[in-house]
Formats: C-alpha cells, structure tokens, sequence
C-alpha cells in the first residue's frame, strides 16, 4: 500500500493561515507562527483545510512532503492549543522555583542553577518538584526543557535528578556483591 501524494491539515473555526509564495503564518488565539517551505512543495487552503502535495515521487520530495506538512500542523496546533512539556524534579533536597521569569533549580551542585527560557516560553513550577514548560512554538518548548533536564539528568542507579514526567527510567542494580571463595 503506499501513501498518498497528499497531506491534509485540518484548521480549526479560530484560526487563520495566510499562504503567500512559499511562506505560511498562521494566527490563533495564542498568536501567529510563520514557516517557509520548500519552493518544491505546493501548499493550498481550502474548505478548511490545508494541503501539501509534492510534485514527484521521488526519496526527496517523499521526505520533504512528511516535513512540511508535519511542521505545519505543529503550528496549527501550536496557535490554536500550544505545547506543554512537564519535568519532574527527584531526589532528597532538590527543588525547582520560578519567579519572575527566571527558573532556579537546586539539583545537588553548590549553587542554584538559574535558566532564563526565551520569549515566547513560560516556565512554573508545580508543588516544588514539578516543572511545566509551554508554549506555542513545539521546537522552543522541547529545546527548554531539554535544556532544564540537561542541568541534572536522571542518574542510572538511584534515578535522582531531573527527569520528563513520561520518561521511564530502567535502573541499573548495582553492585552485586560478588562472593568468592578463598582457594
């Protein structure tokens, strides 16, 4: 069976896609993104809906037909609802907290960690050791909040450190105690 030459995004009632050339920006209730694709790739709106469809069938415009469209329906979303990645902060002593903008972390290290996320990312802090980034740009929110987990990631044996909420963790056992006969 093979895929259709054609990717359809549907729109939802409140927003708005502008297609001019080989830019498409989109406006929603939590603001407008733009995207410039490739000028191989046709884009076209109608009856709510947008479309992508590539000219060929060749390995490169398969690729770019699954990129364009995939990134344009992250922005539809990303105007209309936003992204959200949550982190959650283990380990006896570790806390998160935010307060003007800014995110301290006390992970372990001498001093607090501070991070300031870039404009158009918000960071809060839930219950002291659960983080929440959002936003309406899918590749912002995800480059923050690797950047967050970065700072301390999850150690192998105790799992300690700063981890994504559905992230699980496969601990190592440890030492185990090897018993050796004197010979």
């Amino acid at each position: 069976m093979s895929k259709p030459w054609v990717k359809t995004i549907p729109v939802p009632e409140n927003v708005k896609v502008d297609i001019k050339g080989n830019e498409v920006a989109v406006t929603g209730p939590k603001g407008t993104l733009s995207y410039s694709f490739h000028t191989d790739m046709s884009v076209n709106l109608s009856d709510g809906t947008v479309t992508v469809s590539r000219p060929t069938d060749s390995k490169e415009h398969r690729t770019l037909l699954g990129v364009t469209g995939t990134l344009i329906a992250n922005i539809v979303h990303g105007v209309h609802e936003g992204f959200q990645k949550r982190l959650q902060v283990v380990g006896v002593g570790y806390r998160a907290q935010a307060s003007e903008g800014e995110l301290m972390l006390r992970v372990g290290y001498a001093q607090p960690v501070e991070i300031t996320p870039p404009q158009g990312v918000s960071v809060t802090v839930e219950e002291n050791n659960v983080i929440v980034v959002s936003g309406i740009d899918k590749e912002l929110v995800g480059g923050v909040a690797a950047k967050i987990r970065e700072v301390r990631p999850p150690d192998a044996y105790k799992g300690k450190g700063i981890r994504y909420a559905d992230e699980e963790l496969h601990l190592k056992p440890g030492k185990a105690g090897k018993i050796r006969a004197k010979g």
